[in-house]
């Protein structure tokens, strides 16, 4: 199984964003990393695992870890009901970051994902790796 751990960054919200991606495979390290001008936490957090997904062969085992709620739940939950909805949410309002919604999905279906939360800033050394890389990403010009 190939493990993923994903993070985003924003200098601002919005702001200077970036993500970071650790992809371990057979025991092997793969960091890759990114950034936008004038973008939200939330899309820099969607980015990651976008991202991650079209540098691993389709059909594989994987798991990706986040510390984002807002993905964990939006990608494994909510996204059943946006697009039941029309991709309204709750409050009947257009989802926000659609566009990236809708490429996570896409790309989510052609892999076999568990999804992972695990706590930001804490004792996870993997994620905390991953964070850094985020970090660095929105600094870059």
């Amino acid at each position: 199984m190939i493990k993923i751990y994903t993070d985003g960054s924003c200098i601002g919200n919005p702001g200077k964003g970036g993500w970071g991606v650790i992809i371990i495979k057979d025991g092997k390290k793969t960091e890759i990393k990114g950034n936008k001008k004038n973008t939200t936490n939330n899309q820099m957090e969607l980015l990651a695992p976008i991202k991650a997904l079209k540098k691993i062969p389709n059909g594989s085992k994987v798991q990706i870890f986040t510390d984002s709620i807002y993905v964990k739940l939006g990608i494994t939950e909510w996204i059943h009901k946006w697009k039941k909805n029309g991709w309204k949410n709750s409050n009947n309002k257009k989802v926000k970051n659609i566009e990236l919604w809708t490429e996570l999905d896409e790309l989510s279906n052609k892999f076999q994902i568990k999804w992972s939360w695990v706590k930001g800033h804490s004792t996870d050394k993997i994620n905390n790796e991953v964070d850094l890389l985020a970090r660095e990403a929105a600094n870059l010009d």
